[in-house]
């Protein structure tokens, strides 16, 4: 049986003073007696009290939590995003509550609904690959929840908004294919209702636009993130008559799902096949061959959602959200031919 957890009443007991004398003793108010507050401090520490964070936070109306979700912790992308995040919230005196939402709609209402129910003053959010119908999410802003979007984030949404320049990002990795003798370039897609599924493939549009190439939809497959889709679609590129000379893949794991199926028949990579991820996966660099990818200052994306969002806990409604685009940059390894 656990043992009772000691409380303000049991210091007050003890030392025979009242409870509001133990509670300006324990927030080490100016007014109380050196002995006294020194008394209290040691019963405190030899009964090992914690205070209730809880009862305080409802008192003060204030809890000090920030929310994070994201639609999973599968890959590397959205821990190394957090620890950023979790880097200024401790600098700030902010404790950090942390859900993931499995890719699903319905999970994602849920831990939203989990959160505010636990009051966390504000939320830096990814929404899932499901996510079309944004009514919790308003909700929840109209009732006052300050969200910043990352990642996976939705024009129509009002809020601050973290992202990478998906679209400068997309082109810069068409254009080296293009500069390395690649023409028949095949794009891995991602979903088409997120900002970023959208702005990869626009990027992957105006690069074989710029450079004078045909723009075939037979070699634009939509993967959208799910696993085994890849794998088919990869299948069914190198199925055609006159199969593409390069991919390029919406993330690094749509980028290596692909890798695993086009080694599988046989083929090498790049003499065969080249191929471009695009998140700088940690392993990418690992795998054989090491992956061409585009890289995310993932970092710095998790450090600058919640600068934002702290931000407008403090600044209240005199804050105006902002959009914050960070650039990425492409790192070439043994995945793509030489110039």
């Amino acid at each position: 049986m656990r043992n009772k957890q000691p409380t303000i009443w049991d210091i007050a007991i003890k030392l025979n003073v009242s409870i509001s004398t133990v509670s300006r003793a324990l927030r080490n108010a100016p007014d109380i007696n050196p002995e006294t507050k020194k008394a209290v401090l040691e019963l405190a520490q030899e009964l090992d009290y914690q205070p209730n964070t809880i009862a305080t936070s409802l008192r003060k109306n204030k809890t000090n939590i920030i929310g994070v979700m994201v639609p999973e912790f599968v890959h590397a992308y959205f821990p190394n995003v957090i620890l950023g995040i979790q880097e200024v919230a401790n600098a700030e005196d902010y404790k950090v509550m942390i859900m993931q939402s499995a890719e699903s709609l319905e999970i994602e209402k849920h831990n939203l609904q989990a959160m505010m129910s636990s009051r966390v003053e504000g939320l830096i959010l990814a929404i899932t690959r499901e996510t079309n119908d944004y009514g919790h999410i308003i909700s929840a802003q109209r009732k006052g929840l300050p969200i910043v979007f990352f990642n996976r984030i939705v024009d129509e949404l009002p809020g601050s908004k973290v992202m990478v320049n998906d679209y400068q990002g997309a082109f810069m990795a068409v254009e080296h294919l293009i500069q390395t003798g690649c023409r028949r370039i095949a794009h891995l897609a991602g979903p088409q209702n997120l900002t970023i599924g959208r702005n990869r493939l626009n990027g992957y549009l105006d690069a074989l636009k710029t450079y004078q190439l045909p723009i075939e939809e037979s070699l634009i497959m939509p993967c959208n993130f799910e696993e085994g889709k890849t794998r088919l679609y990869t299948q069914a590129l190198l199925n055609q008559t006159n199969r593409p000379d390069a991919l390029f893949a919406v993330n690094d794991p749509t980028a290596i799902e692909a890798l695993i199926c086009i080694q599988e028949n046989g083929m090498n990579i790049p003499e065969h096949i080249s191929l471009v991820g695009f998140s700088n996966a940690p392993h990418s660099a690992f795998i054989t061959p090491p992956m061409t990818s585009v890289v995310q200052p993932l970092h710095e994306i998790g450090r600058h959602a919640a600068e934002l969002l702290i931000r407008q806990l403090n600044e209240g409604t005199h804050f105006i959200p902002e959009t914050h685009t960070l650039d990425a940059k492409l790192v070439i390894r043994k995945s793509t031919r030489q110039a």
